[in-house]
This record gives C-alpha cells, structure tokens and sequence, in this order.
C-alpha cells in the first residue's frame, strides 16, 4: 500500500512532464493527499499536546515561528503547530514545489473570477 508521502511525491515527480488538463489534475489529486496528510497529523499533535495549558502551546507556537494572539483558542494554536510540522514534511514540500511550479506555468485549483 502506498503511503501519502509516496503518492504525493510520485505526484511531485509527475509533474514537470505533464501539461493542461493532466496537471490539474495530478495537482487537485496531491491537494486531496496534503489535507488528509494535514489532518492526519493534527490529530497526533492534538493528541500529543492536548494536555498543555494555553499559555504554553503559544509559546511553541511562537518558537515554531507561528506568532499567536490571545484571541485564538487551543484548537487554533494546535491546529498552528501542526501546520508547521506538516509543512517540514517531504510530502507538503514536495506539494508546495509542485503547486508553485504548476502555477508559474498557468495551473492553479482556484478558479479565476
């Protein structure tokens, strides 16, 4: 079985050779594997932090480099923090690498008003 890191870099890898219609949607595919791989890993963060008082989940949010304000509750600031895991992974990079180059090219998943 093939995990969300493989499949999203095999995406990744697919990319550069694919054009127009076949790159949106090798594109909508890796954007469908960054919100499960996000969301998967939220729920380790959530259960890995969900016992810290308030107060110290924004302080690692603000040593991650992911400034919080007293307005946000836990579940925004753990939400945060594993945001800015997730975004370490190879899987978001190779993503991230894929949506940029994709979009320097014309392909973008939100449509233009």
């Amino acid at each position: 079985m093939m995990t969300t890191t493989q499949r999203l870099l095999d995406l990744a890898a697919a990319a550069p050779a694919s054009h127009g219609e076949d790159l949106v949607l090798l594109l909508s595919e890796a954007n469908d594997l960054y919100q499960q791989g996000l969301q998967a890993l939220h729920r380790e963060v959530a259960a890995r932090l969900g016992g810290l008082a308030i107060a110290d989940l924004m302080l690692a949010a603000d040593a991650a480099g992911m400034p919080c304000d007293v307005s946000q509750d836990r579940d925004e600031v753990i939400l945060l923090l594993a945001l800015v895991e997730w975004e370490m992974t190879p899987a978001a990079m190779a993503y991230t690498e894929m949506a940029t180059d994709a979009a320097r090219r014309g392909i973008c998943l939100i449509p233009e008003e």
